[in-house]
């Protein structure tokens, strides 16, 4: 006899609704309170078409394609956008300074408890200002959400964070060095080239695999998910900062360390819940990065999205800026307390793949 595991009921069914209905008015009340929090700072919402001609050139990112047809049939592709990120900051070069965006985004081959293949991203910018000022914003943000639901902790798995204490911020370097004893910046170069086999040797000494076809980037993501990211935002809320410059396609250098760039994430309870930069701005250098992101795609994964011409355009008369993305569905998880992504989400996308 063989034996399938039961089928959940629909979101829909009377009694799961009303299991999910807590944390969905816990949304709501979440949603408008953080609109009141960048509406105080003098903010403008924008809302960003969903469909563009380059869905982003990040090499692990996988998008939705489809098609746009003219009234006499032709067909021209497009993509559902993974991120607001490229109509946002046309905005900026337009003129606006400060702008907030709540966006549903879409992201292709993601579904599971933190993951989505609908979701909602909160994403916000300023204009002239560090990239220091997007974690002040974290900090509020996740005190403001807890205190909207009225609770005194974020909670993931049995796992605590107390969203008022103040965050730890740590580097990326110091990280490796604190949970797995690697000096990962003895890897990188000046000019942000790295070094693939000292890392290899690296992660081998501490009993990591390591495949032949294994990059640089590879290893550096392996480390990072299995050994780092269980150790961040317990407690306190954790801010892992200066990413290496060949892990921040869309972030400047740091004026401090070449070898890094300003580039943080944002995590509690081990869930990373944001993913702040310091924005380039050089056109010819945002490019050059993306060709070699859709390098890297179409080595792993065979294929490429085209670049947005008109982003690289406006980023040529784009002010200095800083922006971030915030996983908005995650952050209402931790602080309702729901267990999985789809109990915060009205309608899920339905199931596929059964």
């Amino acid at each position: 006899m063989t034996l399938t595991s039961a089928k959940a009921s629909p979101w829909w069914i009377p009694s799961v609704h009303a299991d999910r209905r807590p944390f969905l008015i816990g949304r709501n009340a979440i949603q408008a309170a953080l609109r009141g929090y960048f509406a105080r700072e003098d903010f403008i919402e924008v809302d960003t078409a969903t469909l563009q001609v380059s869905p982003g050139n990040e090499a692990h990112l996988h998008a939705f394609a489809t098609q746009a047809l003219t009234t006499d049939g032709q067909a021209a592709p497009f993509y559902l956008h993974t991120s607001p990120e490229f109509a946002c900051k046309k905005l900026l070069a337009a003129g606006e300074e400060r702008i907030s965006c709540f966006a549903h985004v879409y992201r292709n081959r993601e579904r599971g408890p933190l993951h989505h293949p609908e979701f909602t991203m909160l994403e916000w910018y300023r204009a002239g200002e560090s990239y220091e000022s997007l974690m002040m914003d974290c900090v509020r943000i996740l005190a403001l959400a807890a205190e909207t639901v009225k609770t005194a902790k974020l909670l993931y798995r049995g796992d605590e964070c107390d969203p008022f204490a103040g965050p730890e911020r740590v580097s990326v370097a110091e990280a490796f060095s604190r949970h797995v004893g690697i000096d990962l910046l003895a890897s990188v170069s000046a000019d942000g080239s790295t070094d693939r086999e000292h890392l290899a040797a690296e992660v081998r000494r501490i009993g990591m695999r390591v495949s032949d076809d294994d990059h640089w980037a590879d290893l550096f993501s392996r480390v990072l998910v299995e050994k780092v990211e269980p150790h961040l935002g317990f407690g306190r809320v954790t801010i892992l900062d200066e990413y290496p410059v060949s892990e921040a396609a869309l972030a400047r250098p740091s004026a401090r360390d070449p070898r890094v760039a300003e580039r943080f994430e944002f995590y509690a309870c081990g869930v990373e819940l944001a993913n702040g930069f310091g924005e380039l701005t050089n056109a010819a250098e945002q490019r050059r990065r993306f060709e070699m992101e859709m390098t890297e795609k179409m080595r792993v994964y065979g294929e490429t999205y085209p670049l947005d011409e008109d982003f690289l355009a406006a980023l040529a008369i784009m002010p200095e800026a800083s922006g971030i993305a915030l996983g908005f569905d995650r952050l209402v998880m931790l602080a309702t307390g729901a267990s999985r992504i789809d109990q915060v989400l009205w309608a899920p996308v339905a199931e596929y793949g059964r």
